[in-house]
């Protein structure tokens, strides 16, 4: 049995495997589908439907919730199977056959159900989808890969926000609040991309044949069998999550400091065009350097950039801080991953996908709950209003870059 695809002489993305490409062509072409969406249902939530931040955040959270979950179930059921393919394609079906149903939403329980059931699909596809990239590709070179497949992603996120824009400006112009008709001209656009995406990765990617799991135990949040290591490193990402909400939040702030809905755009376009640029240097970089020290790198940035956007008082300044941010997320995501799979045995890395995925979702739940709750202001927060949960952020991440560093070591790859 191999555990990988063989690579084609050369360093380089030119020697990069075949799956590593066609995962990262499905990843832009989802993206382009699902960032024209995502990113417009705070404010339809908040602008046509006027549904409060506390109710945002409970369905940010429990959509990511659900998807946690799944994950689990996923990524131990691939390492059962020994296979990771087919489950990839049915997370991606799952969620391409939903997304058409947010066109008919006319109240937050609907929008809720829409985005419950897309996180479902993405549960049932993360975990396998990561595993096999790290399948496909030897270590040394896992951090490009994993960097690669972050910038296809994010390329995807900038298309879709492009076109996203384009059809918003068609509908309604520049108006300071999203309406209905123009979210539902949005939705329909979405649809084209999500199909070709199912259609890229059940044609173009060939199943690797990993190592089958020897644990018949059912799945569940369980650590037992892994590295301390990886243990230490979940352990500090939950202290992170736990201040780093629902990017919707970030999105209402910049249109509370006065950012047009086309501005809006605008922002997170610079956003997606610097994640996606840093992702692949930043890859390779964690490779040479090492992923711990290039994540908690990141972590200080985000520190930073979370302070800025408590204290940010225009729209230029929110502007600014979304590129920087771009830069953290680059910086962190692809090293994330790549990391999860040097810390574990081939055989655990369905389940450590879905372990570490879990992790995060499950506690992206309370902070986008705390988030909302700290923007209407309560107890002791409720001097700062809209900075409390930036304010929060900031200090969540300062702390755990820190321990990151004093669990893991700075220099290790591991």
């Amino acid at each position: 049995m191999r555990t990988a695809e063989p690579s084609p002489p050369g360093r380089g993305l030119r020697g990069l495997p075949r799956n590593v490409w066609v995962v990262t062509i499905t990843s832009f072409l989802t993206d382009v589908s699902s960032e024209m969406v995502i990113n417009l249902i705070p404010l339809f939530l908040a602008n046509a439907l006027g549904v409060r931040t506390g109710i945002i955040g409970l369905i940010e959270g429990t959509a990511e919730m659900a998807a946690s979950l799944l994950k689990i179930f996923s990524g131990w059921l691939s390492d059962r199977l020994g296979r990771r393919k087919g489950l990839a394609v049915a997370g991606y079906g799952l969620s391409t056959l939903v997304k058409p149903f947010l066109y008919f939403a006319t109240a937050w329980g609907e929008v809720l159900a829409v985005r419950f059931a897309d996180r479902v699909g993405k549960g049932i596809r993360t975990a396998p989808r990561d595993a096999l990239i790290a399948d496909s590709i030897e270590e040394q070179r896992r951090g490009l890969a994993f960097g690669l497949h972050r910038a296809g992603d994010t390329a995807g996120a900038f298309v879709g926000l492009a076109i996203a824009a384009a059809v918003i400006w068609l509908v309604q112009g520049d108006r300071s609040s999203l309406a209905r008709p123009a979210f539902q001209a949005v939705v329909l656009a979405s649809i084209v991309p999500a199909v070709l995406a199912v259609l890229v990765l059940a044609l173009g990617a060939r199943e690797t044949i990993s190592p089958v799991s020897p644990d018949r135990s059912p799945p569940a949040l369980s650590l037992k069998g892994f590295d301390p290591r990886f243990k230490r490193f979940l352990a500090v990402m939950v202290l992170f999550t736990l201040g780093n909400s629902s990017d919707a939040f970030l999105i209402l702030r910049a249109q509370e400091r006065g950012l047009s809905i086309l501005g809006v755009m605008g922002m997170l376009l610079t956003f997606n065009l610097v994640y996606s640029l840093a992702s692949g240097p930043a890859g390779a970089l964690s490779d040479r350097l090492g992923r711990t020290r290039l994540i908690a790198a990141g972590w200080l940035a985000y520190a930073c950039i979370y302070l800025g956007f408590a204290l940010a008082g225009n729209p230029e300044q929110i502007w600014l801080l979304f590129a920087l941010y771009g830069l953290y997320y680059g910086m962190a995501e692809g090293a994330g991953k790549a990391l999860v799979a040097d810390l574990v045995r081939p055989d655990q890395r369905g389940r450590a996908y879905g372990v570490y995925h879990a992790v995060v979702g499950l506690t992206v739940f309370p902070a986008s709950l705390i988030a909302g709750i700290l923007w209407q202001g309560i107890g002791p927060w409720s001097g700062f209003g809209p900075a409390a949960p930036f304010l929060f952020g900031a200090a969540t991440a300062l702390l755990a870059g820190i321990l990151l560093v004093a669990w893991q070591g700075p220099c290790s790859h591991h």
